[in-house]
């Protein structure tokens, strides 16, 4: 076949399929890896399906206002972390609703964007 003499119909059909898989499969890699993820996105992913562990603390104070909460916790050790106490700053300030000082709770804990950041937490069994 010369390139002047036309494809048969099912040749045109073949190409012009693997055609847009390959141009959906860059669109859909190149969005993949380029599409900015807020700290909302990033925080609201790990409440439902968290990567990191759970740890144990107790709650010390809640600053609803400012959307914080500072537990005494064991070791984090998704972030390296010896226990201590320290203030964390509320993925969704929501999480901090029926908190109370003295509470033993399950939380989880991660560091984004240069902030420690409690992502999910729950009164302890």
């Amino acid at each position: 076949m010369t390139p002047d003499t036309p494809r048969p119909a099912g040749d045109r059909m073949k190409f012009s399929h693997v055609l847009a898989a390959a141009a959906l499969a860059t669109a859909l890699g190149a969005h993949a890896q380029t599409a900015p993820q807020s700290s909302a996105d990033h925080a609201s992913h790990h409440t439902t399906a968290s990567a990191a562990p759970q740890s144990q603390g107790e709650v010390r104070k809640v600053d609803r206002e400012q959307g914080k909460v500072t537990l005494r916790h064991g070791p984090l050790l998704n972030l390296d972390m010896p226990a201590m106490t320290m203030v964390f700053k509320a993925a969704d300030p929501t999480l901090l609703g029926g908190l109370k000082e003295g509470d033993k709770v399950q939380f989880t804990a991660e560091k984004v964007n240069g902030v420690f950041v409690v992502t999910a937490i729950q009164e302890a069994d």
